[in-house]
């Protein structure tokens, strides 16, 4: 290490860092440059040692949790260099799978210190860390997500969806006057979103089905589950993949109903629903040790005990004397098609927090499965119900 001329260079090169939001595709092309001070050949890489010296010289400008991630990465080159694209990556939180190894390599500095144990902080601060250890199995990750959440965006998907639902039902139930098994009511079916097999060429029924449900008791499961679990997943894995998650099932469980229970109509979120739920519970199993969260084995009794009363709900009023005969009351085989969803796309997007899908086999697998099956129902809905000569309830 040799004296600094001046700390203009590394004061520079530090503020360039924390204010980066993302990087332009050419600079994946190749390493961007490291300030000259420490790159003077301008390879794209600093030494181990001028790395410290810069994040000594610069540690009261640095966040705590950030200089320690900083400092693990340092300590996770063997090389005893570090790619300035790396540092660049820590301080813009890319997701790539490049520095999160180097962050893993060198974590025991990182878990010296467990998040629990942090003390005096406010009521935001509590509430991140909660939310971290209700859903990361890691540490490293817990810090890592504790030191760059900013909630903005916020969790915006899953209360606007939740909000929709509501507003759909409380309109329904006015105009029905009936809130308690709406489904029962002879009008139910002629709404325009729900799935009828009849009209199952209007596509958008697939996915607005999840606006309306059988009742208040339909309703009231599915909206505590969505912002139990659905919030706290968001404010981690972020609004795309949760929405990915809670999108795919919906439109998994309205196909496997055209496809397995071929004349009954649907209504409900249950399929989005189960699908995160299912796939929480699967990453929650998978990494046990890990996952710090509190009374986790009662709570998932209780969720299962929950689902499988819902579920049961749903079977129940399928085989119940409709109100509207010829055509049965709605499916309960949405349920499935998200349970399908979430403990295959879901547990890949909730196990790689930080990582990118896209370098993640199982999650390439998974999708061309998904992408089979869809493809398979839409020629199914298409050919099969004339073929098998099946005689559908008259639309509503």
């Amino acid at each position: 290490m040799g004296e600094h001329p001046s700390p203009g260079p590394a004061v520079a090169a530090c503020a360039e860092a924390e204010r980066i939001e993302e990087l332009e595709p050419e600079a994946e092309e190749r390493p961007p440059a490291a300030p000259e001070d420490f790159d003077p050949g301008n390879t794209g890489y600093i030494s181990t040692c001028k790395f410290r010296s810069l994040l000594e010289s610069q540690s009261s400008k640095l966040d705590p949790h950030k200089r320690e991630v900083l400092l693990a990465l340092a300590d996770s080159h063997a090389d005893g260099q570090i790619g300035y694209q790396d540092f660049v990556n820590l301080m813009s939180n890319k997701r790539s799978n490049s520095f999160r190894q180097a962050i893993l390599q060198g974590n025991r500095r990182l878990c010296s210190k467990a998040l629990l144990e942090e003390k005096g902080l406010n009521f935001s601060q509590r509430l991140i860390r909660h939310v971290a250890y209700e859903t990361l199995p890691r540490e490293i990750d817990r810090k890592w997500y504790y030191d760059s959440y900013t909630c903005c965006p916020p969790p915006w998907f899953m209360i606007t969806v939740t909000l929709l639902e509501v507003a759909f039902f409380l309109y329904n139930g006015v105009s029905l006057d009936q809130f308690v098994l709406q489904v029962t009511h002879p009008r139910y079916l002629k709404n325009s979103l729900v799935y009828h097999p009849q009209l199952r060429a209007q596509a958008w029924r697939y996915l607005t089905y999840i606006f309306m449900h059988a009742g208040i008791e339909h309703l009231g499961l599915n909206v505590v589950l969505q912002l139990l679990v659905g919030v706290p997943l968001e404010m981690v894995h972020g609004a795309t993949r949760i929405a990915l998650v809670y999108v795919a099932g919906v439109v998994a469980g309205s196909l496997a109903v055209s496809v397995a229970d071929m004349t009954a109509p649907v209504v409900g979120s249950s399929g989005g629903v189960y699908a995160l739920v299912s796939a929480h519970l699967a990453n929650i199993v998978m990494n046990w040790s890990g996952m710090k969260c509190q009374f986790k084995l009662l709570r998932m009794a209780v969720a299962l005990i929950c689902m499988s009363m819902e579920f049961g709900r749903a079977v129940w009023l399928r085989f119940h004397p409709s109100a509207y005969p010829p055509c049965p009351h709605p499916s309960f085989v949405a349920h499935l098609g998200g349970v399908a969803v979430g403990i295959t796309l879901g547990v890949v997007i909730l196990r790689n927090y930080e990582q990118r899908l896209q370098d993640q086999s199982l999650w390439w697998i998974f999708v061309a499965m998904y992408t089979v099956f869809v493809l398979f129902a839409v020629f199914w809905n298409i050919f099969a119900y004339t073929l098998l000569d099946l005689k559908l309830p008259p639309p509503p």
